[in-house]
């Protein structure tokens, strides 16, 4: 129906003023997807859906409030009832794998042992979350990412009430914990996991960015990326794609064979870094280009980076067909994810790479429906409510193996919420 064959209006009735940003995105398959974001909170919010001056179905909707803004600290209570108003999964299989490995966390135990066996060479944060107040500990020089981390834990506590928890999360990007016994294994909470380690493994900072900023940021989300696939299927250019920095062996055997196929693949470094940049090989470094025009070539190469390539999710979002490198490493979600459905698979040294590239190709249709289960996938998988249930439960489900009470540790400072907020909320939950 075209990008413009809606209006939204989202007003809050008893207010004279609404400060409600809104946003229409047209997935140009008949659906939209319509985000708002509030900076201030309103008893209830009404919301108009028109075509031309009509109303929608049972549009005006009115929620109900208080409807509190992002900022507003005003947490659930009741844990179970957060759960069931977010309707997350009663299992998610990624955490009953990661947390088999620890039939019970002692807080006293790993807050003297982790220390010292990371926490000279890793850029490591020790937590506890206490009463629903967030506290840190930082060991190693570069923690600048604990960003990422503080907010997200920072957003839960202000909707519900966590549980008292004590871990320890790895801002860098290989998983650290190596033992083969299950003796005396440390749990670590990281970005990225892999067969060779047993990290506990969370939605990556990337990913979990792109929802605390929806619409406040300028990069890559989940949202946006969905309004912004590119041509239809069959106008899309047919050459593999790919952009990229040099952080992987693979990918310079890559960008070698697009330069040796070009009609097949067009891979580019945007950044030299980890080896020694050779034009001859590789070609010049290349401008970057904005992601959402990754979307107009119909195949797209997935292929590691230092770990796993985080952009996966947005590359699923999109309306082509993933072609993923086989890997020992993986995020959150890629035990769900199955090759011949999700994606085409292919070797991890490449050798099969334009092999598949040109079963895709003769199988247009197949690849097309593979582009689409790709795409389902990621919308009913990988947006913000996914997200945000995937760190409850993964919490709640530690918490529950913890054998003696998490402490606020010598040396631990308070994460305190941001305070710059122009339209403070009054919480109707606190007395």
């Amino acid at each position: 129906p075209g990008e413009n064959a809606f209006q939204v209006k989202i007003t809050a009735p008893d207010e004279q003023f609404t400060r409600v940003g809104v946003q229409v995105l047209d997935r140009k398959d008949g659906s939209f997807l319509v985000r708002y974001r509030m900076y201030a909170s309103y008893k209830n919010l009404k919301i108009e859906v028109k075509t031309g001056d009509k109303h929608v179905a049972k549009s005006p909707y009115v929620l109900e409030g208080p409807v509190y803004h992002e900022n507003c600290d005003c947490p659930q209570e009741e844990s179970s009832a957060w759960l069931e108003e977010m309707n997350c999964p009663q299992i998610i299989p990624q955490i009953q794998r990661d947390l088999a490995n620890f039939p019970i966390v002692d807080p006293d135990k790993i807050a003297k042992e982790i220390p010292e066996r990371f926490g000279q060479r890793q850029s490591l944060c020790h937590y506890t979350i206490k009463d629903n107040e967030v506290y840190i500990k930082t060991y190693g020089e570069h923690v600048g990412f604990r960003i990422f981390m503080d907010a997200i834990l920072l957003s839960l506590t202000r909707k519900v009430r966590m549980p008292d928890v004590e871990f320890f999360v790895n801002l860098g990007d290989w998983p650290l914990e190596k033992k083969k016994s299950p003796q005396n294994l440390h749990p670590i909470f990281s970005w990225c996991g892999s067969n060779e380690t047993k990290d506990i493994v969370m939605p990556t900072y990337d990913l979990t960015d792109s929802v605390l900023e929806t619409m406040g940021r300028v990069s890559l989300d989940m949202m946006s990326v969905q309004a912004n696939t590119g041509p239809s299927w069959e106008d899309k250019n047919t050459t593999a794609f790919w952009r990229g920095r040099d952080s992987r062996k693979e990918r310079l055997e890559l960008v070698k064979l697009s330069r040796k196929y070009p009609e097949i693949i067009d891979a580019a470094f945007t950044n030299f870094f980890f080896f020694k940049h050779d034009e001859s090989l590789y070609g010049p470094i290349v401008k970057h280009i904005s992601f959402f025009d990754f979307f107009k070539y119909k195949y797209q190469i997935n292929i590691d980076g230092t770990v796993a390539a985080y952009r996966l999710p947005y590359l699923l979002a999109g309306n082509s067909v993933v072609l993923k490198q086989d890997s020992i490493y993986y995020e959150h979600f890629y035990n769900e994810l199955q090759p011949w459905k999700h994606y085409i698979p292919f070797k991890s040294d490449l050798s099969d790479l334009l092999e598949k590239l040109q079963w895709a190709k003769e199988h247009d249709e197949e690849a097309k429906n593979i582009a689409k289960s790709g795409q389902e996938f990621a919308r009913n998988n990988l947006m913000g409510d996914h997200i945000f249930c995937y760190y409850f439960k993964l919490f709640q489900e530690y918490a529950s193996l913890q054998v003696s009470e998490p402490k606020i540790r010598e040396g631990m400072e308070k994460v305190q919420q941001p305070d710059d907020d122009l339209f403070p909320c009054t919480c109707h939950r606190k007395k």
